[in-house]
């Protein structure tokens, strides 16, 4: 999939989104994160999402969502200009932090990693995320099983296992990438649980931002859609989702 960095200034009175997506971090990952500091936003993806809201941003988003292109029109957020992946340069430009949302698998741990260094300013921190989601057990089932009855060559239990070790490995293969940049201290890895209340349609409208949706045909996607739908109205007409946010960072020592 390719990757962008864009760039964009927003005014620090830009206001917040009402309710986290699961491209977004909870509170807890923004403790490292000051409201007078500039921060590079890193995404490779279909949809980008705010990780900090302060002064200068530099925010990231080859293919955006509806909801996007609405807050940008809305003043709500910058508008992205696409950049380079590993190639992009900072022009002299250096920042506190860069932050990389539901993004760094799409990126060449080693390269990326000395990339986000040659953008930091000393001791500026760099930091990787992905929001896990698991459903409650019943309900995983069910969508699950909306997938397999539209696609039964399907890989089993996309929706109905734990899914947070699969992340834990990406997370080990971006501490080792900072390792190896030689630029950073010792990685920390983080960990944040937290729950997201969802109703049957703003769960349906995330659904098709999924990695690998977009592949499937129309046709499917709605008969997917519809399955997903009626798992949830069995359930009452909503859920909460479980989340655990899994966070790499280190602290730049060196200069890539």
């Amino acid at each position: 999939m390719p990757g962008a960095l864009v760039s964009a200034t927003a005014p620090a009175s830009q206001p917040a989104r009402h309710q986290p997506a699961p491209g977004q971090p909870p509170p807890g990952l923004q403790h490292g994160a000051r409201q007078d500091r500039s921060h590079h936003r890193v995404h490779f993806g279909r949809r980008w999402r705010g990780a900090v809201a302060a002064g200068e941003q530099q925010v990231a988003g080859p293919d955006q969502g509806e909801r996007e292109r609405a807050d940008v029109r809305a003043g709500r957020d910058p508008a992205p200009v696409a950049l380079g992946g590993e190639t992009w340069e900072p022009n002299g430009r250096a920042f506190d932090a860069v932050v990389a949302g539901q993004a760094w698998h799409w990126v060449d741990p080693v390269a990326g990693a000395a990339k986000a260094a040659s953008a930091l300013r000393s001791g500026g921190r760099f930091a990787v995320f992905w929001n896990v989601f698991q459903p409650p057990a019943d309900l995983g089932q069910a969508f699950a099983e909306a997938y397999r009855r539209v696609l039964p060559d399907l890989p089993s239990g996309l929706w109905d296992r734990p899914l947070l070790g699969i992340y834990e490995t990406m997370g080990a293969k971006a501490a080792d990438g900072m390792r190896q940049a030689a630029a950073f201290g010792q990685p920390e890895q983080w960990q944040f649980g937290w729950e997201r209340p969802y109703t049957r349609a703003e769960w349906l409208e995330q659904v098709p931002t999924f990695g690998g949706f977009s592949r499937i045909p129309p046709g499917q996607q709605e008969q997917i859609l519809a399955g997903i739908g009626a798992a949830i109205d069995a359930a009452g007409g909503g859920f909460t989702m479980g989340f655990t946010t899994l966070a790499v960072t280190a602290a730049l020592t060196s200069p890539a």
